[in-house]
């Protein structure tokens, strides 16, 4: 991109600068430090030149916004059209607590609804289960049956608004849930919009919340992705989610590198199931953490739009624009959130959504300041939804397309993350001999994905330790203080009024409905046929969370048994 005169040129006149200029400082004053270094510990330079940016070219490395690579963003206005969608992510205690807390955000000007189930939920079993003492509705809303979801979109239009459901395990009944709510709502199904998480490669990686082996796990993930590609084009019937992987530790091209891996695995999944790529590949969305180092962050969204685009092309012989298009939800970095000082967290978040938004963010969950301590209060979401509405509305960040690139500094740090992440990709593909799917598969029977991670954040936690990496209010800058404000607390009567609107629907239902709609998703288990219309069949007939995923349990085997934790 830079004429080879001129780069000698520039490389003559840093010589010159730094002998003439930059030493005699040196000399006299120093620099804070002796190595400066991202969250990642990627080593950041002095200064960046065109020299460092050399071999750029601008039309196959950058381009322009809305066309390959789409390094510059998916959408040729990108927020000069509209902003980001802000997600709050909200779920506490029944579908009633929770319906009022989606009804209070959108009044207060959310424009998408993210919803966080309890523990019991997530894992597939339901409230009145003895595994379930004390869990019920404490990290997110109860789901049990129908009834549930019916409670928690009372007076809410389906049809208007796109909601995101963070499941895993039992993600295909969340979703046959929602279907049937857009059923009952009269809103056809090709018009539902929202995101389903539905990422199990990640769960068995990071995150540890499955039900059934990884294969059958990665079957019935590929089934909703098929149902919905024919039933619900507009909805993302998975979320291919790094953040779980950058909580556990993972450094920022590890978290990309295990993210697009795991993207491709469902991709040749697919495929191999007899999917065109361009009749499912442009539902396919992606989950990004955003931490506190700002280029580094910013590069990383940058590199995975680029990569992302150039392997569905050469790999997955993808045609289709939007099949290339790399679309992602942000949300800032629970684990750098402190519990002492914690109005300190409003400052972390507010940089980290700002790097998520200047990085081409499609969508962004603001953590609250009280979310190292309890669920966050209704002061604490309002304060953090208020973080990109101003980010939005006034800083002027949203008003360029891209407004770091160019920047010889995240032009370099995209290259290097780019890099890092192929070196990593391609070692996970070489683990299946040329399958992404295989090789994904591998690893995690290896434990390759643990162990990079567990070394990553060792070294991390050792530079905290060492005060090599300040943790404003940990290690550097404390202060004696409460750290018991007030947090919202679930009340202690949440799971009996749970436990008991579940035995009024068993009471109801009609039980033989519900023998049969199960019998069903066990004949479809057993011929290896999508399973997802019997599981609405069994939805509407009330048949509960439990009860469902039993029958996939009982079909594949635990997961638990298997690795011998069981």
């Amino acid at each position: 991109m830079y004429d080879e005169g001129d780069l000698t040129s520039i490389r003559e006149s840093r010589e010159e600068w730094e002998s003439e200029t930059l030493d005699p400082t040196l000399d006299r004053h120093g620099e804070r430090k002796e190595r400066f270094a991202t969250v990642s510990n990627l080593d950041v330079d002095r200064l960046y030149t065109p020299d460092d940016v050399a071999d750029l070219d601008y039309l196959d490395d950058l381009g322009f916004p809305g066309e390959e690579p789409f390094t510059r963003g998916v959408y040729p206005t990108m927020y000069r059209g509209r902003t980001w969608t802000m997600r709050q992510f909200a779920g506490f205690g029944t579908a009633t607590e929770t319906n009022e807390r989606f009804h209070y955000l959108i009044d207060e000007g959310q424009t998408g609804l993210s919803t966080a189930f309890d523990m019991p939920t997530l894992m597939g079993k339901d409230s009145d289960d003895p595994l379930t003492d004390g869990e019920v509705g404490k990290e997110g809303v109860a789901v049990d049956t129908l009834r549930d979801m019916e409670i928690l979109f009372e007076g809410i239009d389906v049809g208007e608004v796109s909601t995101s459901f963070t499941i895993n395990p039992s993600a295909p009944v969340i979703y046959a849930m929602y279907v049937a709510i857009a059923d009952q709502q009269g809103v056809p199904r090709e018009e539902l919009r929202g995101t389903l998480q539905n990422d199990m490669l990640k769960e068995f990686i990071a995150q540890k919340e499955w039900v059934i082996p990884p294969e059958p796990s990665l079957d019935l993930v590929t089934d909703v992705i098929e149902f919905s590609a024919a039933e619900t084009p507009k909805f993302n019937p998975v979320s291919v989610s790094g953040y779980h992987i950058r909580e556990a530790g993972s450094t920022a091209v590890q978290e990309l590198a295990f993210t697009l891996a795991d993207g491709f695995a469902y991709v040749e999944d697919a495929v191999d199931r007899g999917l065109d790529v361009d009749e499912f590949a442009p539902q396919l969305s992606f989950f990004f953490n955003c931490h506190n180092s700002f280029f580094e962050e910013i590069a990383k969204f940058r590199a995975a739009r680029r990569i992302y685009a150039r392997l569905m092309d050469e790999w997955y012989d993808a045609d289709a624009s939007a099949s290339k298009q790399l679309k992602f939800h942000t949300q800032t970095a629970g684990q750098s959130l402190t519990a002492q000082q914690p109005l300190n967290n409003v400052v972390r978040v507010t940089i980290q959504a700002l790097a998520g938004v200047l990085g081409g963010t499609q969508s962004l969950h603001t953590n609250s300041f009280d979310e190292a301590l309890a669920l966050p209060g209704e002061k604490a979401v309002r304060v953090a939804l208020r973080t990109q509405q101003i980010i939005g509305e006034e800083s002027g960040a949203a008003d360029i397309v891209d407004p770091m690139g160019g920047s010889f500094a995240v032009e370099a740090l995209t290259d290097e993350t780019e890099q890092r992440t192929m070196e990593y990709l391609e070692e996970i593909r070489e683990m299946g001999d040329g399958s992404m799917r295989e090789g994904v598969l591998t690893a995690l029977e290896r434990g390759y994905f643990h162990r990079e991670i567990q070394e990553a954040s060792y070294e991390y936690q050792e530079r905290v330790e060492s005060g090599e990496e300040v943790v404003v209010g940990v290690n550097e800058f404390t202060i004696e203080e409460d750290t018991r404000p007030d947090i919202l607390k679930v009340d202690e009567t949440v799971e009996q009024r749970q436990r008991q609107r579940l035995a009024d629907v068993k009471d109801e239902r009609d039980d033989d409905a519900v023998a049969d709609a199960l019998e069903r998703i066990e004949d479809a288990v057993a011929a290896d046929e999508n399973t997802m219309p019997a599981i609405i069949e069994a939805v509407k007939a009330y048949a509960t969370m439990g009860e469902i995923m039993r029958v996939f349990e009982a079909a594949h085997g635990s997961y638990e048994e298997e690795i011998g934790l069981a």
